[in-house]
């Protein structure tokens, strides 16, 4: 099973999309997808429709029992999608506590590691929705990643925040011994404005290593099919959106993943 954690420090950059079209690109093509969302926000699981308040179990009830927890207690947390082949675990509000009340413990950061490991031969690729904020949540998804995806709205102010995102990965690799494998993706890409183009040209700049050589372009029909309570892949297959993260899930399993087949 392949791993791969959508963050960054800023809110608003495309993140939550990212997760859903990715995973509905995937499914698409046949592929089995566990979507995790950390943010307690719980968006990823109202964009395909599933209260977060109203599922028997979360992520949350996950972390409080992680250190008894087994593969039928993950299962039972795990909802099944309208989508075929995209289940979800989903987050709550309640997980906004868990820095205060169990981020001193001793283990914490490697809790969905741990998880993922317990469901790894049901899924292809599992998929993590980080919250903006750098905590437990975020420690958890970076540490059980393969690879990070780093959405960044074409435009100044996500860029000049995309640097904390950036040092956060180096310091946290650093404490790990280890380097992080990311990849920085332009999204709500305006080709009509000089804003768009003149921070896709910073991007390039400043990040001529890890930046994906493409860009989500924006796309009405992105939050057409969150109304719709669906992957943008299964409502409008055909859009100029769709199309660039189909791009992009290319890329990612040929170029970053190439030694590395899915079942």
């Amino acid at each position: 099973m392949k791993i791969w954690t959508i963050a960054n420090q800023k809110g608003g950059v495309g993140k939550t999309t990212t997760v859903a079209s990715l995973a509905g690109a995937l499914a698409k093509r046949g592929k089995r997808v566990l979507m995790i969302d950390t943010d307690p926000h719980a968006s990823l699981g109202y964009y395909l429709g599933i209260d977060s308040e109203e599922v028997p179990g979360s992520l949350y009830d996950l972390f409080l029992s992680h250190k008894t927890m087994t593969r039928a207690q993950v299962e039972q947390h795990i909802v099944s999608t309208e989508v075929e082949g995209i289940d979800l675990l989903p987050s709550t509000m309640a997980l906004a506590t868990l820095d205060r009340s169990l981020g001193h413990q001793e283990g914490m950061g490697l809790i969905l590691t741990k998880l993922l490991a317990l469901v790894e031969d049901k899924y292809d690729v599992a998929i993590i929705d980080c919250p903006p904020v750098l905590g437990v949540l975020m420690v958890n998804a970076l540490a059980a990643s393969q690879h990070i995806i780093v959405p960044v709205q074409t435009e100044f102010l996500a860029i000049k925040g995309l640097d904390r995102m950036v040092k956060t990965m180096t310091l946290m690799g650093r404490s790990k011994k280890t380097q992080y494998s990311y990849t920085i993706i332009p999204t709500m890409y305006d080709r009509r404005t000089k804003a768009s183009s003149a921070a896709l040209q910073q991007l390039g700049k400043d990040y001529p290593n890890v930046l994906w050589q493409d860009v989500i372009p924006v796309d009405t029909k992105f939050r057409d099919a969150s109304l719709a309570h669906l992957p943008a892949s299964h409502y409008a297959p055909h859009t100029r959106g769709v199309k660039a993260y189909n791009r992009l899930l290319d890329y990612l399993l040929n170029k970053e993943f190439a030694h590395v087949k899915l079942s």
